[in-house]
């Protein structure tokens, strides 16, 4: 939907709506950093210049309370509150389309947190989890390039903190519930997962990775794994 952002030259956008995500902190960036943060300084700085100390002029102390000097105020909070409105527009869009409006699901994963170390269930060949088939790994997310997927969260015993920096996805995963969600990726590759909620002394030794693979290299994988789970 939009073009490339700020915060893709660091870190690629590998989500379907990573892009809508970033359009959001460009707009704050652009609004707060490179237009309210110049224009501030910048009247400081004249401000500064046209009312400094001179020789046989008397300071005067200012109350506010005329009119004239009122509209210093009053004219910039204005102009704040409709920035403000449009960056909650943004937001709100945003959040409706990934939060509430949902595509259909090609396949569902479940991932679970637990210390330290985050598992994952696939659906085996038949394409559906929670049957005889389904293939589990520790710290290795397998997903195919440009299949939509609806993931259940899970957390084992304490807080953890589901974070994909690619996929501009993080979500708290809480003990005793299922926290649902969905992601397309768009791209293939390796990316990082990363716990993002202190979650006790190995906290810092949690990191998985999401491989998504093309739709040949994923049917590869699963008849890899199956047989595996099959001998087993």
């Amino acid at each position: 939907m939009f073009g490339k952002g700020i915060i893709e030259y660091w870190v690629p956008a590998v989500s379907s709506y990573a892009h809508d995500i970033d359009f959001i902190f460009d707009t704050v960036f652009w609004i707060v950093i490179a237009f309210w943060f110049v224009v501030v300084e910048a009247l400081f700085l004249w401000l500064i210049v046209r009312y400094r100390k001179k020789d046989g002029v008397k300071a005067q102390y200012i109350t506010g309370e005329q009119k004239h000097e009122k509209r210093f105020i009053t004219w910039p909070h204005y102009l704040i509150m409709v920035c403000d409105v449009v960056i909650v527009a943004i937001a709100i869009n945003v959040w409706y389309k990934v939060k509430q409006d949902a595509p259909p699901a090609d396949e569902t994963v479940r991932i679970v947190g637990q210390q330290w170390a985050w598992s994952f269930v696939h659906p085996g060949p038949d394409g559906k989890l929670d049957t005889a088939d389904d293939i589990r790994t520790v710290d290795e997310l397998h997903l195919v390039v440009n299949r939509t997927y609806l993931y259940k969260l899970e957390a084992r015993d304490v807080l953890h903190s589901l974070s994909i920096p690619v996929f501009r996805l993080k979500q708290d995963a809480i003990p005793g519930r299922i926290v649902t969600g969905w992601f397309k990726p768009i791209k293939t590759g390796t990316y990082d997962i990363q716990c993002a909620e202190i979650c006790g002394f190995g906290h810092g030794l949690m990191p998985a990775r999401v491989i998504i693979e093309t739709p040949e290299q994923h049917t590869a994988w699963l008849s890899a794994h199956s047989a595996s789970a099959a001998g087993e």
